[in-house]
Protein backbone atom coordinates (compact mmCIF):
# COMPACT_ATOMS: atom_id res chain seq x y z
CA UNK A 1 0.00 0.00 0.00
CA UNK A 2 1.31 3.45 -1.12
CA UNK A 3 0.91 5.93 2.43
CA UNK A 4 0.51 9.50 2.79
CA UNK A 5 0.81 11.68 6.09
CA UNK A 6 -0.85 14.86 6.83
CA UNK A 7 -0.20 16.53 9.87
CA UNK A 8 -2.80 19.34 10.09
CA UNK A 9 -2.09 22.70 12.63
CA UNK A 10 -0.81 26.09 11.81
CA UNK A 11 0.50 25.88 14.90
CA UNK A 12 3.05 23.50 13.12
CA UNK A 13 3.78 25.44 10.38
CA UNK A 14 4.93 28.38 12.55
CA UNK A 15 7.28 26.19 14.63
CA UNK A 16 5.44 26.70 17.74
CA UNK A 17 5.09 23.20 17.98
CA UNK A 18 7.15 19.95 16.72
CA UNK A 19 5.25 17.47 14.70
CA UNK A 20 6.46 14.39 16.30
CA UNK A 21 2.94 12.83 15.43
CA UNK A 22 4.13 12.04 12.04
CA UNK A 23 7.72 10.64 13.20
CA UNK A 24 5.36 8.49 15.30
CA UNK A 25 3.13 6.85 12.65
CA UNK A 26 6.17 7.05 9.37
CA UNK A 27 8.41 4.75 11.82
CA UNK A 28 6.05 2.09 12.17
CA UNK A 29 4.34 1.81 8.67
CA UNK A 30 7.53 -0.92 7.69
CA UNK A 31 6.24 -3.18 9.85
CA UNK A 32 3.42 -3.16 8.35
CA UNK A 33 4.17 -3.67 4.22
CA UNK A 34 2.76 -0.13 3.87
CA UNK A 35 5.28 2.55 1.55
CA UNK A 36 5.28 5.94 3.03
CA UNK A 37 6.00 8.21 -0.26
CA UNK A 38 4.80 11.30 1.15
CA UNK A 39 4.24 13.85 4.13
CA UNK A 40 2.27 16.85 4.04
CA UNK A 41 1.38 19.82 6.83
CA UNK A 42 -1.43 22.27 6.55
CA UNK A 43 -2.30 24.97 8.38
CA UNK A 44 -5.99 25.34 9.44
CA UNK A 45 -7.30 27.18 6.30
CA UNK A 46 -10.59 25.06 4.82
CA UNK A 47 -9.29 25.48 0.79
CA UNK A 48 -5.33 24.49 1.15
CA UNK A 49 -6.49 21.59 3.69
CA UNK A 50 -9.55 20.43 0.83
CA UNK A 51 -6.26 21.23 -2.03
CA UNK A 52 -4.16 19.10 0.24
CA UNK A 53 -6.81 15.87 0.96
CA UNK A 54 -7.71 15.97 -2.95
CA UNK A 55 -3.61 15.81 -3.79
CA UNK A 56 -3.56 12.95 -1.10
CA UNK A 57 -6.44 10.99 -2.32
CA UNK A 58 -5.53 10.83 -6.10
CA UNK A 59 -2.29 9.48 -5.34
CA UNK A 60 -2.39 7.24 -1.78
CA UNK A 61 -4.33 4.11 -0.53
CA UNK A 62 -3.80 5.08 2.79
CA UNK A 63 -3.92 8.72 4.58
CA UNK A 64 -2.93 9.03 7.66
CA UNK A 65 -3.77 12.76 8.95
CA UNK A 66 -3.41 13.65 12.65
CA UNK A 67 -5.08 17.60 13.81
CA UNK A 68 -7.84 19.36 13.38
CA UNK A 69 -10.50 17.25 14.98
CA UNK A 70 -11.37 19.78 18.00
CA UNK A 71 -14.37 21.65 18.56
CA UNK A 72 -13.22 25.15 17.54
CA UNK A 73 -14.02 26.56 13.99
CA UNK A 74 -10.33 26.33 13.16
CA UNK A 75 -10.25 22.72 13.58
CA UNK A 76 -11.31 21.86 9.91
CA UNK A 77 -10.54 18.19 9.54
CA UNK A 78 -13.89 16.55 9.33
CA UNK A 79 -15.77 19.29 6.90
CA UNK A 80 -12.12 18.81 4.94
CA UNK A 81 -12.82 15.71 4.12
CA UNK A 82 -16.72 15.76 3.68
CA UNK A 83 -16.26 18.23 0.65
CA UNK A 84 -13.12 16.21 -0.83
CA UNK A 85 -15.90 13.02 -0.69
CA UNK A 86 -18.79 15.38 -1.51
CA UNK A 87 -20.41 14.20 1.82
CA UNK A 88 -22.64 15.58 4.13
CA UNK A 89 -21.46 15.19 7.94
CA UNK A 90 -24.96 14.59 10.53
CA UNK A 91 -24.33 13.74 13.85
CA UNK A 92 -24.15 10.55 15.55
CA UNK A 93 -26.50 9.65 18.54
CA UNK A 94 -24.35 7.18 19.88
CA UNK A 95 -21.06 9.42 19.90
CA UNK A 96 -23.04 12.37 21.17
CA UNK A 97 -24.43 10.09 23.75
CA UNK A 98 -21.24 9.67 24.68
CA UNK A 99 -19.59 12.65 24.20
CA UNK A 100 -22.36 14.40 26.83
CA UNK A 101 -21.69 11.58 29.19
CA UNK A 102 -17.68 12.14 29.18
CA UNK A 103 -18.39 16.06 30.12
CA UNK A 104 -21.28 15.08 32.75
CA UNK A 105 -18.85 12.56 34.19
CA UNK A 106 -16.78 15.51 34.65
CA UNK A 107 -19.34 17.74 36.58
CA UNK A 108 -20.18 20.26 33.86
CA UNK A 109 -22.06 20.43 31.13
CA UNK A 110 -21.09 19.97 27.45
CA UNK A 111 -20.80 23.16 25.15
CA UNK A 112 -22.66 23.09 21.90
CA UNK A 113 -19.57 23.74 20.36
CA UNK A 114 -18.51 20.05 20.23
CA UNK A 115 -20.90 18.62 18.70
CA UNK A 116 -19.16 18.55 15.63
CA UNK A 117 -17.03 15.67 17.40
CA UNK A 118 -19.69 13.52 17.05
CA UNK A 119 -20.22 13.60 13.61
CA UNK A 120 -19.76 11.17 10.95
CA UNK A 121 -19.70 10.96 7.04
CA UNK A 122 -21.61 8.23 4.99
CA UNK A 123 -18.40 6.61 4.60
CA UNK A 124 -17.37 7.31 7.89
CA UNK A 125 -16.90 5.11 11.13
CA UNK A 126 -15.39 6.68 14.42
CA UNK A 127 -12.31 5.57 16.42
CA UNK A 128 -12.78 5.01 19.91
CA UNK A 129 -10.68 7.82 22.17
CA UNK A 130 -10.99 7.40 25.63
CA UNK A 131 -8.57 9.45 26.43
CA UNK A 132 -10.27 12.75 24.77
CA UNK A 133 -13.24 13.86 23.69
CA UNK A 134 -12.63 13.75 19.73
CA UNK A 135 -13.03 10.37 17.91
CA UNK A 136 -10.42 9.60 15.04
CA UNK A 137 -12.10 8.63 11.52
CA UNK A 138 -11.54 5.74 9.27
CA UNK A 139 -12.98 6.40 6.27
CA UNK A 140 -13.16 4.47 3.48
CA UNK A 141 -14.20 4.65 0.31
CA UNK A 142 -13.24 3.29 -3.79
CA UNK A 143 -10.83 1.32 -2.22
CA UNK A 144 -8.99 3.90 -0.57
CA UNK A 145 -8.76 4.59 3.55
CA UNK A 146 -8.07 7.82 5.33
CA UNK A 147 -7.18 7.60 9.02
CA UNK A 148 -7.68 10.49 11.19
CA UNK A 149 -6.56 10.93 14.31
CA UNK A 150 -6.04 13.60 17.15
CA UNK A 151 -3.35 15.70 17.52
CA UNK A 152 -2.51 15.05 21.02
CA UNK A 153 0.16 12.65 21.22
CA UNK A 154 -1.05 11.07 24.12
CA UNK A 155 -4.82 10.19 22.50
CA UNK A 156 -2.82 9.52 19.43
CA UNK A 157 -0.32 7.27 20.36
CA UNK A 158 -2.90 4.72 22.15
CA UNK A 159 -5.41 5.56 18.87
CA UNK A 160 -2.72 3.92 17.06
CA UNK A 161 -1.62 1.14 19.49
CA UNK A 162 -5.04 -0.15 20.28
CA UNK A 163 -7.33 0.57 17.29
CA UNK A 164 -5.31 1.67 13.94
CA UNK A 165 -2.36 -0.66 13.90
CA UNK A 166 -4.54 -4.00 14.27
CA UNK A 167 -6.75 -3.39 11.89
CA UNK A 168 -4.11 -2.64 9.39
CA UNK A 169 -2.40 -6.07 10.37
CA UNK A 170 -5.22 -7.93 9.57
CA UNK A 171 -5.34 -6.31 5.87
CA UNK A 172 -1.69 -6.07 5.51
CA UNK A 173 -0.82 -8.14 1.95
CA UNK A 174 2.99 -7.31 1.49
CA UNK A 175 5.82 -7.91 3.08
CA UNK A 176 6.63 -6.48 5.82
CA UNK A 177 9.94 -4.95 7.53
CA UNK A 178 10.58 -6.01 11.40
CA UNK A 179 13.37 -4.65 12.70
CA UNK A 180 15.37 -5.05 15.92
CA UNK A 181 17.87 -2.34 17.52
CA UNK A 182 20.44 -3.16 19.60
CA UNK A 183 21.56 -0.33 22.02
CA UNK A 184 25.60 -0.33 22.94
CA UNK A 185 27.49 1.74 25.08
CA UNK A 186 31.11 2.80 25.56
CA UNK A 187 32.29 1.69 22.26
CA UNK A 188 33.20 4.14 19.62
CA UNK A 189 30.81 4.07 16.34
CA UNK A 190 33.91 2.65 13.84
CA UNK A 191 35.19 -0.28 16.69
CA UNK A 192 31.36 -0.89 16.51
CA UNK A 193 31.28 -1.06 12.89
CA UNK A 194 34.04 -3.36 12.89
CA UNK A 195 32.79 -5.59 15.41
CA UNK A 196 29.60 -6.38 13.41
CA UNK A 197 31.17 -6.45 10.27
CA UNK A 198 30.95 -10.20 9.39
CA UNK A 199 27.11 -10.16 9.85
CA UNK A 200 26.90 -7.32 7.25
CA UNK A 201 26.69 -10.15 4.53
CA UNK A 202 23.75 -12.40 6.15
CA UNK A 203 21.47 -13.13 3.55
CA UNK A 204 18.28 -11.35 3.69
CA UNK A 205 19.30 -8.65 6.73
CA UNK A 206 20.15 -5.54 7.13
CA UNK A 207 22.26 -3.77 9.59
CA UNK A 208 22.68 -0.37 9.83
CA UNK A 209 25.45 1.48 13.04
CA UNK A 210 23.88 4.61 14.18
CA UNK A 211 25.80 6.86 17.18
CA UNK A 212 23.53 8.25 19.60
CA UNK A 213 23.65 10.28 22.69
CA UNK A 214 23.51 6.84 24.80
CA UNK A 215 25.33 4.81 22.96
CA UNK A 216 25.88 3.19 19.96
CA UNK A 217 22.99 1.56 18.25
CA UNK A 218 22.94 -1.41 15.67
CA UNK A 219 19.70 -1.64 13.83
CA UNK A 220 19.03 -5.07 12.07
CA UNK A 221 16.23 -5.68 9.29
CA UNK A 222 14.57 -8.20 7.58
CA UNK A 223 11.69 -8.62 5.19
CA UNK A 224 9.22 -11.42 4.88
CA UNK A 225 5.98 -12.44 4.07
CA UNK A 226 4.88 -12.72 7.88
CA UNK A 227 6.24 -10.93 10.80
CA UNK A 228 7.00 -14.38 12.17
CA UNK A 229 9.59 -15.15 9.49
CA UNK A 230 11.01 -11.89 9.53
CA UNK A 231 11.86 -12.70 13.50
CA UNK A 232 12.93 -15.91 12.87
CA UNK A 233 15.70 -14.12 10.21
CA UNK A 234 16.19 -11.70 12.23
CA UNK A 235 17.27 -13.92 15.96
CA UNK A 236 20.16 -15.85 14.79
CA UNK A 237 21.97 -12.60 14.32
CA UNK A 238 20.73 -11.05 17.05
CA UNK A 239 21.91 -13.82 19.23
CA UNK A 240 25.67 -13.28 17.66
CA UNK A 241 25.55 -9.75 18.61
CA UNK A 242 24.57 -10.74 22.06
CA UNK A 243 28.48 -12.97 21.94
CA UNK A 244 30.33 -10.11 20.17
CA UNK A 245 28.66 -7.33 22.42
CA UNK A 246 28.17 -8.80 25.76
CA UNK A 247 27.69 -6.56 28.70
CA UNK A 248 28.29 -3.01 26.42
CA UNK A 249 24.34 -3.92 25.35
CA UNK A 250 21.91 -1.88 27.78
CA UNK A 251 18.64 -2.12 25.74
CA UNK A 252 16.70 -3.12 22.69
CA UNK A 253 14.22 -1.15 21.06
CA UNK A 254 11.95 1.24 23.00
CA UNK A 255 14.50 0.66 26.11
CA UNK A 256 15.79 3.94 27.62
CA UNK A 257 18.70 4.27 30.13
CA UNK A 258 16.20 5.55 32.63
CA UNK A 259 14.09 2.14 32.34
CA UNK A 260 17.05 0.35 32.81
CA UNK A 261 18.26 2.17 35.78
CA UNK A 262 14.59 1.35 37.17
CA UNK A 263 14.67 -2.27 36.23
CA UNK A 264 17.92 -2.51 38.06
CA UNK A 265 17.47 -0.73 40.90
CA UNK A 266 14.13 -2.16 41.92
CA UNK A 267 16.17 -5.81 41.22
CA UNK A 268 18.90 -5.17 43.42
CA UNK A 269 16.72 -3.85 45.75
CA UNK A 270 18.70 -0.27 46.34
CA UNK A 271 17.98 3.27 46.26
CA UNK A 272 19.13 6.74 44.62
CA UNK A 273 19.59 9.96 45.16
CA UNK A 274 20.34 13.09 43.60
CA UNK A 275 21.87 16.45 43.62
CA UNK A 276 22.24 18.61 41.03
CA UNK A 277 23.27 22.37 40.11
CA UNK A 278 23.59 22.95 36.35
CA UNK A 279 20.85 20.46 35.24
CA UNK A 280 18.11 22.05 37.47
CA UNK A 281 16.22 18.71 38.63
CA UNK A 282 16.39 17.07 35.15
CA UNK A 283 17.97 14.09 36.13
CA UNK A 284 15.35 13.60 38.83
CA UNK A 285 12.98 14.43 36.35
CA UNK A 286 13.63 11.77 33.64
CA UNK A 287 14.09 9.67 36.65
CA UNK A 288 10.74 9.43 37.79
CA UNK A 289 9.62 9.32 34.27
CA UNK A 290 9.20 5.71 34.49
CA UNK A 291 6.62 4.34 36.17
CA UNK A 292 7.24 3.35 39.68
CA UNK A 293 10.25 4.97 40.48
CA UNK A 294 8.60 5.63 43.99
CA UNK A 295 10.21 1.66 44.38
CA UNK A 296 14.11 3.23 44.46
CA UNK A 297 14.26 6.96 44.16
CA UNK A 298 14.45 8.48 47.37
CA UNK A 299 14.82 11.83 46.16
CA UNK A 300 16.61 15.08 44.91
CA UNK A 301 18.09 17.84 45.83
CA UNK A 302 18.65 20.95 43.46
CA UNK A 303 21.65 23.07 44.65
CA UNK A 304 22.38 26.17 42.46
CA UNK A 305 23.22 28.39 45.51
CA UNK A 306 27.32 27.44 46.90
CA UNK A 307 25.71 27.52 50.35
CA UNK A 308 23.18 25.45 49.74
CA UNK A 309 25.49 22.84 48.78
CA UNK A 310 27.22 22.91 51.60
CA UNK A 311 24.08 22.91 54.06
CA UNK A 312 23.28 19.64 52.39
CA UNK A 313 26.82 18.37 53.46
CA UNK A 314 29.42 19.31 50.84
CA UNK A 315 32.41 19.94 52.59
CA UNK A 316 33.54 23.75 52.22
CA UNK A 317 36.52 23.28 51.98
CA UNK A 318 36.66 20.93 49.29
CA UNK A 319 34.74 23.93 47.15
CA UNK A 320 37.59 26.24 48.42
CA UNK A 321 40.32 23.98 47.07
CA UNK A 322 38.72 22.61 43.92
CA UNK A 323 36.37 25.09 43.01
CA UNK A 324 32.11 24.50 42.87
CA UNK A 325 32.63 23.34 39.05
CA UNK A 326 34.79 20.38 39.32
CA UNK A 327 35.30 16.44 39.63
CA UNK A 328 35.90 16.30 43.09
CA UNK A 329 33.06 18.83 44.20
CA UNK A 330 30.58 16.71 41.87
CA UNK A 331 31.76 13.56 43.56
CA UNK A 332 31.13 15.60 47.41
CA UNK A 333 28.06 16.36 46.13
CA UNK A 334 27.04 12.65 45.13
CA UNK A 335 28.06 10.99 48.77
CA UNK A 336 26.72 13.91 50.10
CA UNK A 337 23.47 13.21 48.22
CA UNK A 338 23.68 9.47 49.70
CA UNK A 339 24.64 10.33 52.97
CA UNK A 340 21.52 12.87 53.46
CA UNK A 341 18.97 10.84 52.33
CA UNK A 342 20.41 7.12 53.48
CA UNK A 343 20.34 6.08 50.05
CA UNK A 344 22.17 3.27 48.87
CA UNK A 345 24.00 5.40 45.52
CA UNK A 346 23.99 9.21 45.07
CA UNK A 347 24.64 10.96 42.26
CA UNK A 348 26.16 14.55 42.15
CA UNK A 349 26.36 17.03 38.62
CA UNK A 350 27.68 20.33 38.91
CA UNK A 351 28.86 22.13 35.72
CA UNK A 352 28.69 25.01 33.79
CA UNK A 353 25.21 25.12 31.04
CA UNK A 354 25.90 28.11 29.38
CA UNK A 355 25.71 30.04 27.02
CA UNK A 356 28.70 32.17 28.73
CA UNK A 357 31.59 31.14 30.77
CA UNK A 358 31.75 31.18 34.75
CA UNK A 359 34.48 32.09 36.35
CA UNK A 360 36.87 31.45 33.89
CA UNK A 361 35.52 27.70 33.32
CA UNK A 362 33.85 27.28 29.52
CA UNK A 363 30.27 26.76 28.86
CA UNK A 364 28.99 23.51 28.54
CA UNK A 365 31.80 22.04 31.13
CA UNK A 366 29.76 19.45 33.60
CA UNK A 367 31.45 16.75 36.29
CA UNK A 368 29.10 13.85 37.06
CA UNK A 369 29.76 11.72 39.77
CA UNK A 370 28.18 8.90 41.52
CA UNK A 371 28.63 7.20 45.29
CA UNK A 372 28.42 3.65 45.93
CA UNK A 373 27.15 1.58 48.96
CA UNK A 374 30.48 0.62 49.64
CA UNK A 375 31.67 4.70 50.12
CA UNK A 376 33.57 4.97 46.98
CA UNK A 377 32.95 8.04 44.43
CA UNK A 378 33.57 7.64 40.55
CA UNK A 379 32.91 10.47 37.83
CA UNK A 380 33.30 11.42 34.47
CA UNK A 381 34.26 14.99 33.18
CA UNK A 382 32.64 16.48 29.26
CA UNK A 383 32.55 19.82 27.76
CA UNK A 384 30.17 19.85 24.84
CA UNK A 385 29.10 23.49 23.96
CA UNK A 386 25.73 23.52 22.04
CA UNK A 387 23.06 25.39 24.04
CA UNK A 388 22.09 25.08 27.51
CA UNK A 389 19.24 22.65 26.82
CA UNK A 390 21.65 20.23 25.33
CA UNK A 391 24.04 20.71 27.62
CA UNK A 392 21.40 19.97 30.57
CA UNK A 393 20.30 16.69 28.46
CA UNK A 394 23.96 15.44 27.93
CA UNK A 395 24.53 15.94 31.52
CA UNK A 396 21.54 14.01 32.62
CA UNK A 397 22.85 11.16 29.72
CA UNK A 398 26.65 10.82 31.17
CA UNK A 399 25.13 10.51 34.67
CA UNK A 400 22.46 7.91 33.43
CA UNK A 401 25.52 5.88 31.80
CA UNK A 402 27.73 6.25 34.63
CA UNK A 403 25.00 5.04 37.11
CA UNK A 404 24.96 2.26 34.97
CA UNK A 405 28.59 1.35 34.79
CA UNK A 406 28.44 1.41 39.17
CA UNK A 407 25.93 -1.04 39.10
CA UNK A 408 27.31 -3.13 37.10
CA UNK A 409 30.92 -2.61 38.73
CA UNK A 410 32.83 -1.02 35.89
CA UNK A 411 33.29 2.02 37.25
CA UNK A 412 36.55 3.71 37.47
Amino acid sequence: MKAEIIAIGTEILLGEIIDTNSAYIAQRLPELGIDLFYKSVVGDNMGRIVETFERAWGRSDVIFCTGGLGPTDDDMTREGIARVLGEEPHVDPALETRLRAWFDGRGYPMPESNIKQAWLIPSARAIDNPRGTAPGWWVERDGRIIICMPGVPPEMERMWLKEVRPELEKRSTSEVLVTRTIKTVGIGEGTVDEMARPLYGTPGIGIGTYARADGVHLRIGAKAATREEAWAKIRPVEEEMERIFGSAIWGRDEDTLEGYIADQMHARKTTLAVMESCTGGLLANTLTDVPGASGYFVGGYVTYATQQKIDLGVPGDVITEYGVVSPETARAMAEAARRTSGADFGVGITGVAGPDPEDGIPPGTVHVAVATPEGGTHSLSMTMNQGRQAVKRRAVTTALLLLRRALLGEAR
